[in-house]
């Protein structure tokens, strides 16, 4: 959103202007600017969740207080129904709307990697439109991913709005994002971390307080207009004996490899599906209809997954039970997702978790009868470990069972879980399933580390437009008067058929004084290195890169690698500072000082 002054009278501009100044570089206004609009997105989050659970009821005809995800009181024949009709409105309506907008929505990970936190409020408004409509329609998703996208866009459009720098629109962004999650569990810490971890890439001091306060807000939003009861309800856990964090870590490495099956079972469901013989509208409609044949057999494999997790907790399934669960819980999954619904992994990734907790621990129990009182603690260990490898947020996940369950050693062998399971999909995979997916589309980043202005720091924008060229024929004469010693380093050769030909060092026109010499040489016979070059579109880091490689201080500066025109030159040196002066803004932001690397001037 773009601001227009000639709309406004020129008091009401002034206004605006003073207003934007003050957001842009005050950060106490930013905090509480975050806190006011986190309690606003906790808000819009329970409106969702409520909204969902009525689509749910009303849809399914469930009976009682129960969850779709539960599995329990839901009409059999609404599932044979909804999933595949939910599914082929979505894909009629996904081929619309990609006829009207064609462009891609832009999710808050990606936004903050390569976009400077700017997101788009329509296509986001889209996202999330689909996402409910996904749930709705039951299949094996969560509303995590609309949630977030909602929080981010609502915050980044704000920023962008009052024209934050760079470093603060990324944090508005983490803090919408993670005021949503905040709210959508009960979890100040889980949220704030979840914008931390997964959407700013890191925990710098600068962005402590927006974020924190945003996720504070929505928590005592959705505690204001809910009265929420625990995230788990669970029993008294049993004394955890020292040696059982060995069968935590082990939980956590095993975890680890069923994390990377999960997130390679979404892109074979979806490369199986594109593979067949049908129009991609009608994908999300064989999607539910897949999917409605896992449900009918195993109801839980419906919705988000909440409702599920706390029947774990309330009953002991038993070894068979929990061994289909495993399976089918991860086929609905990947084929509601590979099938184009939206929403995401988070929930499904906790539910996954916890049923895998659970089959290791009814094992664990066949072998050793007496450690069947630390099921509970398994489930969790389990539930958090598959969560954090599959969403790329260890610490998100820690808090998550630290807040709902008030136990510290539960949570230390949590954490024993999470960080092998984290690791090992790190080395072994080198993916989160964001990132994951981003691959899969060809999106070159690993994490929401900022490296969009790498992208916009260009050769185009460092260059100089007044190079020197000459022709090819230009007799050597005739360039000595032009470039005397010590005018122009550098003179860029052309040709009118090729284009770009070599530079010549003006130091060398003025070697050779044989008066036969003078007489017969021209600019090409002075042309070096035609091969090596810049093009407008390259970044610096590209750049740096080509003048330490050539040993060349100044490099001519192409149009297309095929024209050869030259539209301006670049030198190694002020390439090399104005690349330094970025890395000094990106640290002096992540240690939260705007001056950091400034040197004052001295006294006069």
């Amino acid at each position: 959103m773009e601001f227009a002054i000639p709309r406004l009278g020129l008091a009401q501009a002034r206004r605006l202007l003073l207003l934007q100044g003050r957001l842009r570089s005050n950060e106490p206004t930013q905090i509480l600017v975050c806190a006011a609009f986190g309690g606003l997105i906790g808000a819009t989050t329970i409106g969702l969740h409520r909204l969902v659970d009525l689509a749910h009821t009303l849809i399914f005809n469930i009976a009682g207080d129960h969850t779709l995800s539960s599995g329990i009181g839901v009409d059999p024949q609404r599932v044979m129904i909804v999933p595949a009709l939910g599914g082929l409105i979505l894909g009629l309506s996904v081929m619309i709307m990609r006829r009207v907008r064609p462009t891609d929505v832009v999710d808050p990970i990606e936004a903050n990697a390569l976009h400077g936190g700017r997101m788009s409020m329509k296509d986001s408004l889209r996202l999330l439109i689909a996402t409910v409509w996904s749930n709705a329609s039951g299949v094996s998703v969560g509303m995590e991913a609309g949630y977030s996208q909602a929080g981010a866009a609502i915050l980044a459009k704000l920023g962008q709005y009052f024209r934050l720098r760079r470093e603060d629109q990324r944090i508005f962004v983490a803090a919408g994002a993670g005021a949503a999650i905040a709210a959508a569990f009960n979890a100040p810490l889980c949220g704030a971390f979840y914008g931390y971890e997964l959407i700013l890439g890191g925990y710098s001091v600068r962005a402590l307080a927006p974020v924190a306060a945003a996720s504070l807000a929505a928590t005592l939003s959705e505690r204001a207009l809910l009265h929420p009861t625990e995230l788990f309800v669970i029993g008294p856990f049993a004394e955890i004996p020292q040696w059982f964090y060995l069968m935590f870590a082990l939980l956590g490495a095993l975890a680890a490899g069923y994390s990377i099956l999960a997130m390679q079972c979404v892109t074979w469901a979806e490369r199986l599906l594109r593979r067949l013989p049908m129009p991609q509208w009608l994908r999300p409609a064989v999607g539910g209809l897949l999917v409605t044949a896992v449900a009918l057999a195993v109801p839980k494999v419906l919705g988000s997954g909440h409702g599920a997790i706390q029947d774990l907790f309330d009953h002991d399934p038993t070894l068979w039970v929990l061994g289909v669960l495993v399976v089918t819980k991860l086929v609905a999954s990947a084929i509601s997702l590979g099938a184009g619904f939206r929403g995401g992994m988070f929930s499904s990734s906790l539910l996954l978790g916890c049923i895998f907790g659970a089959l290791f621990g009814e094992v664990l129990g066949l072998l050793v009868p007496s450690l069947v009182v630390q099921q509970q603690v398994l489930m969790l260990v389990g539930m958090a470990s598959v969560a954090a490898a599959v969403i790329g947020a260890p610490l998100t996940m820690v808090f998550l069972v630290l807040e709902g369950t008030d136990n510290f050693p539960v949570t230390v062998g949590v954490m024993v879980g999470v960080v092998i399971a984290s690791t090992i999909v790190r080395l072994a995979f080198g993916y989160s399933f964001s990132t994951w997916r981003f691959h899969q589309r060809g999106v070159g980043i690993r994490g929401p580390h900022d490296i969009g202005w790498l992208a916009d720091l260009t050769v185009g924008r460092l260059m100089r437009e007044d190079a020197k060229t000459e022709p090819e024929t230009t007799p050597l004469a005739e360039l000595r008067e032009k470039y005397p010693p010590g005018s122009v380093t550098r003179v860029f050769v052309v040709s009118e058929k090729t284009g770009y030909l070599g530079s010549l060092d003006t130091a060398a026109l003025h070697e050779d004084r044989q008066p036969d010499v003078v007489a017969t040489r021209t600019a090409r016979d002075f042309a070096r290195d035609g091969d090596v070059f810049l093009l407008s579109y390259e970044n610096v880091r590209t750049a740096l890169a080509r003048f330490e490689e050539k040993e060349i201080e100044t490099l001519p500066v192409l149009d297309s690698p095929t024209e050869h025109k030259v539209v301006g030159y670049l030198t190694e040196q002020y390439a090399l500072r104005r690349y330094n002066q970025a890395l000094e803004r990106r640290r002096s932001a992540d240690l939260g000082e705007r001056d950091l690397f400034s040197i004052a001037e001295p006294p006069r």
